[in-house]
């Protein structure tokens, strides 16, 4: 709630925008055609391409694009509604200038899977996930080094770089990884931040 005075700080604002941040919404055919886009899709993926060089304005995220891929392939597998209740395809991004969660699920038609479409949403994660994150490290017991591969992790580093910041070898941060994937049951990097997240 906004106070009644002129003196409300700058990051009690953002709090607010971002508990009234509503998923943004892209509907795609089962052929990668982009049906639908809210106006919320289009800036995220703007502020997602302005932070990757490799991407250019106008051009679905390289994220956007990875989730329909891999929900394109599940749709071949998954081939009843009912299959997509409990399931999604999810990538955290933490490399944009805030910390988004892109989720995919098929929309599938049995008598006519050619007609099958795509939900995909990009979610910000507030400030809120932190405090989860620090919850989720003590209830999967986390070491404290396992705790700094996974904010590394949080990131989008690479195994070499959180391996050069920590001064430790590449092969020691997968042994690292490979423990905490042990703890979350997860199989994943995503699937840890996701799970850790609470996504």
């Amino acid at each position: 709630m906004l106070k009644n005075d002129r003196h409300t700080d700058a990051a009690e604002l953002q709090q607010i925008a971002e508990k009234r941040e509503g998923p943004a919404i892209m509907m795609f055919s089962s052929s990668l055609k982009l049906l639908y886009q809210d106006q919320e899709a289009w800036k995220r993926c703007t502020e997602i391409n302005q932070q990757d060089d490799k991407s250019s304005r106008g051009i679905l995220p390289t994220p956007v694009l990875e989730v329909c891929n891999e929900v394109k392939k599940q749709l071949q597998l998954r081939t009843h509604s009912k299959d997509w209740e409990q399931f999604r395809v999810k990538r955290v991004l933490m490399d944009s200038q805030r910390p988004m969660l892109v989720s995919g699920v098929g929309l599938p038609t049995p008598e006519h899977p050619e007609e099958a479409q795509m939900l995909v949403t990009i979610e910000v994660i507030g400030r809120q996930h932190h405090v989860l994150l620090e919850q989720s490290k003590a209830r999967f017991h986390l070491t404290e080094r396992e705790g700094t591969v996974v904010e590394h992790l949080l990131k989008g580093w690479t195994n070499k770089e959180i391996g050069n910041e920590l001064g430790i070898t590449e092969q020691t941060i997968k042994e690292h990884i490979k423990h905490i994937m042990e703890k979350t049951k997860t199989t994943t990097r995503t699937g840890v931040l996701v799970q850790l997240l609470g996504l």
